[in-house]
């Protein structure tokens, strides 16, 4: 078993270390998530990704150096074509696409937006890239008055649905992003997406109550490999629906941030062996999306100042990985996502401190990794174990 017993993936949603050679072909050409936002807050209060090696990582220039690093560091890049959470996600679990998701710069296509109201029996309004916020401040009162579902979608490849909790139960809302999930493979959408919110017009807000949907892996997963090892595996905030709910033995819902903080620990407390896999998505959603720098400082904070909760319960055979999916620049133009390096730090009690992973070319790496730590081996990814391993 190489020596770990354990793996636990924290992907800190959005947090990009520097823009990819490619990043220009994605309108995305000097995004720097990291460095943006601690120049925006005028400097980071982390001093435990500071210890761990964050600012080591070849890049990372807004980040104190520490001369004894306790973790490994590096940076990783993405694969995969595209810029999504899906994508970053899934490729880091050794499944690497080979073409992009569709995305709708210019909103969905009439043909699509008549066969979403036929199939769901629900008309609709909106259909254009958009903010979440903005959409639902725009045409909240609309809908409220209509019934009219919102639809819209990003520069991402998701075909987003909001309504408000009094006015479409939430239970009705899923039931048609099911539906749509069936029609939309046809058009290569990537996620379907429940958005509930309540509220007043001027004081509308979406509610923790979302749900993906997205398509399956185009392949076998790290998770699934581990399951049929009769390893658990256990997913901590929308994990279970970016990977359509299979390689898991138990998932943990979150409402933010600190409560994804909190299932880590209480599974690391529940399951002995295997992979616990989370995702904090506040940096992305609540703070990246928003262009909100302050917000996404200081949610970055507050998750530093966390992590030695996390670190104090693992054992001499447990290996911590933490990592990003994609970038999510507050600072840019755009609410979208950058098309970024995410870092990796790789801590252990029982491993190696201070080695320089360097840059990889792919995410797929990390799965490689905690692959061939379990006696098994995925499709891509070139492992790091041995760098790591006393």
């Amino acid at each position: 078993m190489g020596g770990i017993k354990r793996a636990v993936i924290i992907v800190l949603d959005g947090f990009g270390v520097g823009e990819l050679p490619d990043a220009a072909a994605y309108n995305d050409g000097g995004s720097d998530t990291l460095d943006h936002v601690a120049e925006a807050a005028k400097g980071l209060r982390i001093p435990n990704l500071i210890k761990m090696g964050l600012g080591l990582i070849e890049g990372v220039d807004s980040v104190e150096k520490t001369a004894c690093p306790a973790a490994s560091y590096g940076r990783m890049k993405e694969a995969s074509p595209g810029k999504d959470t899906q994508t970053g996600h899934w490729e880091m679990s050794g499944v690497i696409l080979e073409r992009p998701f569709r995305t709708f710069p210019e909103g969905f296509p009439p043909e699509m937006l008549r066969r979403f109201e036929k199939e769901t029996g629900r008309e609709c309004m909106g259909g254009k890239p958009a903010s979440g916020t903005g959409i639902i401040e725009e045409l909240g009162e609309e809908h409220m008055r209509t019934k009219r579902l919102i639809v819209y979608t990003s520069a991402d490849s998701v075909f987003q649905i909001a309504a408000h909790e009094d006015i479409v139960p939430v239970q009705e809302l899923y039931r048609v992003c099911e539906i749509t999930r069936r029609l939309l493979d046809d058009y290569d959408v990537g996620r379907v997406i429940a958005r509930p919110f309540v509220g007043s017009p001027g004081s509308f807000r979406r509610t923790d109550r979302r749900r993906d949907y997205p398509q399956p892996p185009p392949g076998r997963t790290l998770l699934e490999e581990l399951c049929d090892r009769k390893l658990p595996v256990a997913g901590i905030g929308k994990i279970g629906d970016i990977f359509v709910h299979s390689g898991l033995t138990e998932e943990f819902h979150t409402l933010d941030d600190s409560d994804g903080i909190n299932k880590t620990i209480l599974a690391l407390g529940k399951y002995g062996e295997g992979l616990i896999f989370t995702n904090l998505v506040d940096l992305d959603t609540r703070y990246g999306h928003r262009n909100d720098s302050i917000g996404y400082a200081g949610d970055l904070e507050r998750i530093d100042a966390r992590l030695p909760e996390i670190t104090a319960v693992l054992d001499d055979g447990d290996v911590l990985f933490l990592t990003g999916d994609h970038g999510c620049d507050p600072t840019t133009p755009s609410t979208d996502h950058t098309r970024e390096y995410v870092p990796i730090l790789a801590y252990g009690k029982g491993l190696k401190s201070g080695i320089d992973l360097g840059t990889r070319e792919t995410f797929a790496d990390l799965g490689a990794t905690i692959a061939e730590a379990f006696g098994l081996r995925l499709g891509f990814g070139r492992s790091f174990l041995k760098n790591i391993l006393p």
